[in-house]
């Protein structure tokens, strides 16, 4: 294979079974109060005491970067659980700052690993347990996420949906812009997780992507927060399933497609902003205090489901 190594119809299976769990347990946690709450807090606060400890001493996911994304993804979860739950919350403006605020963190500890990781200079060499390689790719690929950060676009537009399920739903966030996140975030994962990226790179990225545009639209960010904390907490109780199991999948470490991924997020990523650029210019209006995109079908169709 170009970008992993050749490997066996089992793990082309399991890539299934990951994806379909992972939307099978956001839905859990959409539809549910109570299940929201088990699975985004007491579930971590057993594995943050009892479990995490042990299982990821001496492995790949034993450091700052995986548990800052486990926590600031479980933060997102809580966070956006109470807007959803917690009568009044959605109305107060600084409380709808919190998601795109948390999306924008997130995106920045992922370019600062791209940075990191080119001020290295390995040369498929072992680093935190990965073979790993440096590159023009990871310049290419942080300022593809700096972008991504600055087309983040209303802030303050986001509503609940009218129905049980009571969704966070952000309608100024579009198809394009999450299909340029994710071409961007499976860049940086193939960049700096190449051995994880068959699942966190594939996998957790088409189930959010496809449940926001097949199940509930317009809550991206709400089921890429549940899917990325289901995840990790589940890489860092079970590490040796993506590092040592028969499951587990290499990359290439082929710089061609290292390079090829990174430049096809750089070039998404300009292309939204120039987009972005436009809207403003024609619209004269504030990304940030206002909705961007409020003449688009898209849009209409996600703000008719909020209350």
């Amino acid at each position: 294979m170009f970008f992993f190594e050749s490997q066996p119809i089992t793990n082309w299976l399991m890539l299934l079974v990951v994806f379909l769990a992972l939307i099978g347990l956001n839905e859990l946690g959409r539809r549910s109060k109570l299940g929201g709450i088990f699975l985004f807090i007491i579930v971590p606060l057993i594995l943050t005491f009892f479990v995490w400890p042990k299982t990821t001493e001496g492995t790949s996911v034993n450091d700052w970067f995986h548990y800052a994304k486990v926590y600031s993804a479980l933060a997102g979860c809580i966070g956006f659980w109470i807007i959803r739950h917690v009568q009044g919350v959605s109305s107060k403006k600084w409380a709808l700052c919190f998601p795109p605020l948390i999306l924008a963190i997130n995106i920045c500890e992922a370019v600062a690993r791209d940075f990191q990781i080119y001020g290295l200079h390995l040369n498929k060499e072992i680093f935190e347990g990965m073979m790993t390689v440096s590159g023009s790719w990871n310049v290419m690929n942080g300022i593809a996420g700096i972008l991504n950060i600055i087309t983040i676009t209303g802030w303050f537009g986001i509503c609940i949906s009218k129905d049980k399920s009571k969704d966070m739903l952000w309608p100024d966030m579009l198809w394009f812009w999450i299909i340029a996140y994710d071409i961007w975030n499976f860049a940086y994962t193939y960049n700096c997780l190449p051995d994880h990226a068959w699942y966190c790179g594939l996998a957790l990225l088409l189930a959010p992507t496809i449940a926001a545009f097949f199940i509930r639209k317009g809550a991206w960010l709400q089921h890429r927060a549940q899917t990325l904390a289901l995840w990790c907490m589940f890489a860092m109780t079970c590490p040796s399933f993506i590092d040592q199991s028969q499951f587990a999948v290499k990359s290439s470490h082929n710089s061609t497609p290292l390079f090829i991924v990174s430049l096809l997020a750089l070039i998404s990523n300009i292309a939204v902003f120039v987009y972005y650029l436009y809207k403003i210019k024609i619209t004269k209006r504030n990304p940030i205090k206002a909705e961007l995109y409020t003449d688009l079908n898209s849009y209409k169709e996600i703000k008719e489901l909020s209350e």
